[in-house]
């Protein structure tokens, strides 16, 4: 076998799967790298600004950065006047910012008390050099957002019919399985996935348990996906009646939580795969029970 591996089909032959992965990875990696850095901008921050959460919930909002780029410690904030800090803020963040926020975070100073520490200009350029991070990462991001955007059209999917699945989602689907020719039943869909349930018994008992092979990272898409269709919306509307009943049922009757989602995941797998491959949009299993009815 390994004297023909020039002549093996490549696992995904078609270019617009293959950049759709590319895409989604580098989505993913500088997701991971914002996560990062934006921890490193904490550990800065919560020294200068140690109740800094009272006023930017989000350290990594666009009028956070803007501030902690602009006044990295107190000491630029000196004799500061409220109504030219709010308008100053309001410029980048769209008018939200009110005279009111400006006073809080000048409040927020006064009661930290004095942060300044030995060093401070050099703690200061660390801050601004983290900021310039996550905005570059910020204009990456949306940069290969964008691209996904754009080719998504490419294949004609339908996933995004489906509640719960968004374009992040959808996409990841793709990436990790490619042209859905390659899988001649939805059965070959979830043993690459991992999902197929594994049945371990003894004594006439068993469990029905994920499989340890398989595509993880695929694995884990429909897993969080089976979550989703059992949540129920503060209104208490359930996101999928069908799924939700099932696992109301399937756990009153003594299935394990894990074990139920696996056995959703396995449903969905079905589902998913029927509509990528005829390109048809998500029915949903509740309203087809009341055109029944």
């Amino acid at each position: 076998m390994i004297n023909n591996v020039d002549t093996l089909p490549d696992a995904i032959p078609n270019d617009a799967y293959w950049t759709i992965s590319q895409l989604v990875r580098r989505r993913d990696n500088i997701k991971m790298q914002h996560i990062r850095i934006k921890n490193q901008l904490h550990e800065q921050i919560c020294v200068t600004y140690p109740s800094y959460k009272t006023c930017f919930k989000d350290i990594s909002t666009k009028t956070a950065l803007y501030f902690w780029d602009n006044y990295p410690s107190q000491e630029y904030l000196t004799g500061k006047d409220p109504e030219e800090l709010a308008e100053e803020l309001r410029a980048v963040s769209h008018n939200r910012c009110s005279i009111n926020t400006a006073n809080a975070i000048l409040d927020m100073i006064k009661n930290d008390g004095n942060t300044n520490h030995e060093y401070q200009s050099s703690r200061d350029a660390i801050t601004r050099s983290l900021v310039g991070d996550l905005q570059h990462y910020n204009m990456q991001l949306k940069e290969v957002e964008k691209s996904i955007e754009e080719l998504y059209p490419v294949f004609e999917c339908t996933l995004m019919t489906m509640p719960g699945v968004d374009i992040a989602t959808a996409t990841n689907m793709l990436a990790e399985i490619g042209d859905i020719k390659r899988f001649p039943s939805a059965d070959k869909l979830a043993k690459f996935a991992g999902v197929a349930p594994v049945r371990f018994s003894s004594a006439g008992k068993g469990n029905d348990l994920p499989s340890k092979q398989g595509n993880r990272r695929l694995q884990a898409i429909f897993y969080f996906l089976a979550i989703q269709m059992i949540q129920v919306s503060p209104k208490g509307v359930p996101r999928n009646e069908v799924f939700r009943e099932y696992y109301i049922r399937r756990t009153s009757e003594g299935k394990n939580k894990k074990q139920v989602l696996i056995c959703i995941s396995r449903r969905l797998v079905n589902i998913i795969y029927g509509m990528l491959k005829n390109k048809t949009e998500y029915r949903d299993p509740s309203k087809a029970k009341i055109n029944r009815e």
